[in-house]
């Protein structure tokens, strides 16, 4: 796929982003706590900064997504996204370290730098006075993390859906990796209820807790395939009153995962058995709901979008880009049929930990591909959106 810059626009634009200016921005960002429905503070920095830019229709929709809008000409619409939301809960210690490119700190990779990019991309689009063919709408979306189940990119595709050529997400951490294909996710949270009590004077009554384990070593005994990859993960268990109580309460999270539909569904039916075929016990109560579905989907590599950001890759030197899989927001347009791609803007490790760091020294280049991806995604045939 050719791209169509304007060479004297595409080297106006190149040499006017700032990553320095973006480091510094995610900083700013992932300063700011973002628990997975609790967004809305940083939800207002960047709606401030969005009107700071001049942007055009900034606001904060019903369930807190912001969005603003670059003008442009009467081709169909572009859409870039990067979520809002942390894993991390709101009284984390954000603290950040530095050794030279590698700044360090919960949430700095994912998304506060998604979230600098995003403003970075209309930055050096307003410097530049590039006309674009179409409108750009760029959107923080929130509920991409854990039970978040991708609201915030759910209410933005019931908005924009196949109106948009193409959709793009950002995640902060994820230079050389374009993601085209989506790993769905089934998730329950069972629960357990039984009349508790003290663990000497009640000796034998049923626990809570000791319910679950017992669900949970069934369940871990579940046989997944591993070509298509099926994978299973309980993630959190919680419950209990103290050391010296009979669990009263107790419930686990468990999480399923695999790109291929059929096996994920097949996967869920198998623990739904498993927790059904429980034996049931007096003074026990157990309970399964369903708290997560994300769903599968994917366009095919020689589509024209993962192909452009490829050969965006290249084009800044990144000459390995590989096409890969990832649960991300892009899973509700591709499971759409639409086309859409997440990429990355730095190198990076260790998502979802206290020690999650990015490595700048790639950032320059990220967001070089960013830009080269996102002028490009208005050449793509409409035909070929879907």
């Amino acid at each position: 796929m050719k791209f169509s810059f304007n060479p004297d626009d595409l080297a106006t634009s190149l040499a006017a982003l700032d990553s320095t200016a973006v480091a510094a921005n995610a900083i700013a960002l992932q300063q700011i706590a973002a628990p997975t429905f609790a967004e809305a503070p940083r939800a207002a920095e960047m709606h401030k900064r969005f009107s700071a830019l001049g942007l055009a229709d900034v606001s904060i929709d019903a369930i807190g997504n912001v969005l603003a809008r670059l003008p442009g000409a009467s081709a169909t619409p572009v859409l870039v996204s990067a979520h809002l939301d942390s894993v991390f809960e709101g009284a984390t210690d954000l603290t950040l370290r530095r050794d030279g490119c590698r700044i360090t700190g919960p949430g700095i990779g994912d998304n506060a730098l998604g979230l600098a990019g995003l403003l970075e991309l209309a930055r050096v689009l307003q410097c530049a006075k590039m006309q674009l063919p179409g409108d750009l709408w760029l959107a923080a979306n929130v509920g991409e993390e854990g039970l978040g189940d991708l609201r915030g990119m759910r209410q933005l595709h019931a908005r924009f859906g196949s109106q948009a050529i193409a959709t793009i997400v950002l995640e902060g951490a994820a230079y050389g990796r374009v993601i085209h294909r989506a790993v769905g996710a089934r998730r329950f949270r069972i629960s357990a209820q039984t009349a508790g009590g003290h663990s000497w004077n009640d000796a034998g009554l049923p626990s809570a807790i000791h319910e679950l384990v017992r669900c949970a070593g069934q369940l871990m005994q579940m046989q997944l395939s591993t070509e298509p990859l099926v994978t299973l993960n309980i993630g959190r268990i919680s419950g209990g009153t103290s050391i010296n109580s009979i669990a009263g309460h107790a419930q686990l999270e468990l999480d399923l995962r695999s790109e291929d539909s059929a096996l994920l569904e097949n996967a869920a039916l198998q623990a739904e058995a498993i927790i059904s075929s429980m034996p049931a016990k007096s003074g026990v109560k157990l309970t399964c709901e369903e708290c997560g579905n994300r769903p599968t989907g994917a366009i095919a590599a020689h589509h024209p979008l993962p192909q452009l950001a490829l050969v965006a890759l290249k084009h800044v030197g990144h000459a390995g880009g590989q096409l890969s899989a990832s649960s991300t927001d892009a899973n509700i347009p591709l499971s759409a049929g639409c086309a859409a791609v997440c990429i990355g803007l730095c190198s990076g490790g260790n998502a979802h930990r206290m020690e999650e760091f990015i490595d700048t020294s790639t950032l320059a280049a990220g967001l070089a591909q960013l830009l080269l991806v996102v002028r490009g995604a208005f050449d793509i045939p409409v035909h070929q959106a879907a």
